[in-house]
């Protein structure tokens, strides 16, 4: 077979240069195309599952949370095992799948479990997924923070005022540390975080530092005992009094008008004149029994940048997205965000993951350029003849750009370990021993005719030296095969850090032979 090839070839040497100029073009598109990273994900196969109970204690949630979660996972097709952890109000369970379990049909199976596990779960206990993200999956980290120096904006405009205070654009005035704190975080939930979450191959938002602001209402026990009333009076009134009522519509001349009642709280003035009860005709409103403000959800961490508070998020890339495309494409659209966000605030990039892929390109792209070069140069002074040594020399490119596109067709992505490990001297021993042969027998057969030998007898012996060739370069190249294939069998932590790097290889003299 591979003497026909070989005839093939030789008869039909156009089609084959303009098939290689084909193949070359295609591994072009496929580069464009390849995930690149800096090291290979070695995350394993998992679904986690969060859930939030402030009422309990860990032991609590562990035996009315964690385990009803763990004993209605069992059993989902490709389950591995599963780990959980219990604290204060907060369970993780994480369900670790097999390699090859599709992501979306473990979270579909965890989805289904989770609903038969809710009759088991306390009142407020809500189970939910984790983002379809990775360990190595935070690509881009940034800070939302207040501009230095505190520039004064014109009074009555959004900014920096003359008495210290910052005034938000719906009129709100800031002045203690909490409220400046709670306004970043603020501004990183409602202002930046949908928009990066609408990025291609963004999985999910984690935010870190701030506080989440809420409108806290802290009653007066001996003034409510005065009145008669509890704290449950004053809850039910402020849940009775923050519902918006609809009652339908009218029609008049045609036409349609809804008639709704708005009854949603906008500010901490609103609530202080929500009525609780009446005494002898007079309304007992909230500011008469409580203290109303703003206040903090609680927090269990912070974030500060030089002895400042300041607001971190991070954006999380879904599973199998290009790394440097996406860190890229975060980073453009925070650039926009930034020029468009309230006077004196700013979101400022603190870690991009494109920076250390672009390292990690350039020097891949050294090693390769230079062991290049190498070669070409050992064989010219090897072969001593240069459309010999560059013919060979060719190898190289259009093997690595075939290799490009079987790593774009199996999902493979790029990276320091897989494209590192390849040695093009390996790449170009079979072109070598072909194209040392072909000068050899070309040699001695001009020089027994004593004349310069015709196209026939050229193409001819060409035949003959690559038949002679074929196939000990076909047993080093399965010999060096067999070596890397027996990697494929690895499995955990191993099998995701040196199987790619054994399939590149793999593609890679498949592709030269």
């Amino acid at each position: 077979m591979i003497d026909s090839i070989l005839r093939f070839s030789i008869r039909h040497r156009l089609l084959v240069v303009v098939g290689t100029l084909c193949v070359g073009a295609l591994g072009v598109l496929s580069l464009r195309r390849l995930p690149i990273d800096a090291v290979p994900d070695i995350t394993n196969n998992q679904v986690q599952i969060n859930t939030l109970l402030a009422s309990l204690s860990p032991s609590e949630m562990e035996k009315r949370v964690t385990f009803p979660i763990e004993t209605a996972l069992a059993g989902i097709p490709g389950l591995l095992s599963t780990r959980s952890l219990s604290r204060n109000g907060f369970s993780q369970v994480t369900a670790v799948f097999d390699d090859d379990v599709n992501i979306y049909f473990a979270r579909q199976q965890v989805t289904e479990r989770l609903s038969e596990a809710r009759e088991n779960l306390p009142a407020g206990a809500e189970p939910k997924m984790g983002a379809i993200s990775t360990g190595l999956g935070e690509i881009t980290m940034w800070t939302v923070e207040y501009a230095e120096p505190h520039v004064v904006t014109g009074e009555g405009d959004t900014g920096w005022q003359s008495d210290g205070s910052y005034r938000t654009p719906e009129g709100e005035r800031l002045t203690s540390p909490l409220e400046l704190a709670a306004w970043l975080r603020t501004v990183q939930d409602w202002i930046i975080r949908p928009q990066i979450k609408s990025v291609l191959g963004v999985a999910g938002v984690d935010v870190i530092g701030g506080y989440v602001k809420q409108y806290h209402v802290r009653p007066d026990p001996m003034k409510l005992v005065s009145y008669g009333l509890s704290f449950g009076d004053v809850i039910e009134a402020l849940e009775r009094n923050n519902v918006s009522t609809g009652a339908g519509y009218i029609e008049h001349k045609g036409e349609s008008y809804l008639v709704r009642v708005g009854g949603r709280i906008e500010d901490p003035a609103q609530i202080a004149d929500i009525s609780i009860a009446m005494r002898r005709g007079t309304p007992i409103r909230v500011r008469d029994v409580a203290t109303v403000g703003v206040g903090r959800e609680l927090r269990t961490g912070s974030a500060s940048e030089n002895g400042e508070e300041v607001v971190v998020g991070t954006a999380l890339m879904l599973i199998g997205a290009n790394s440097r495309t996406v860190s890229k494409a975060v980073t453009t659209k925070l650039a926009e965000i930034d020029q468009h966000l309230p006077a004196g605030v700013h979101a400022k990039l603190v870690l991009d993951r494109t920076k250390l892929v672009d390292a990690t390109i350039a020097t891949v792209r050294k090693n390769l350029i230079e062991g290049a070069v190498l070669v070409v140069v050992t064989l010219f002074l090897l072969l001593g003849n240069a459309r010999a040594a560059l013919i060979t020399a060719l190898i190289i490119p259009f093997a690595m750009l075939m290799t490009f596109t079987g790593m774009v067709q199996t999902k493979l992505d790029a990276n320091l370990m897989s494209l590192g490990a390849i040695d093009f001297g390996m790449l170009v021993d079979g072109g070598v021993i072909m194209v040392e042969n072909c000068l050899r027998r070309l040699g001695a057969r001009q020089h027994a005719e004593g004349r310069k030998l015709t196209g026939p007898e050229r193409r001819s012996e060409i035949l003959e030296a690559c038949c002679e060739m074929a196939r000990p370069s076909l047993y080093g190249c399965a010999i060096i095969l067999m070596v890397f294939a027996q990697i494929l069998f690895l499995t955990g932590v191993e099998g995701k850090m040196f199987r790619p790097m054994a399939l590149t290889v793999i593609y890679a003299l498949i592709a030269s032979f």
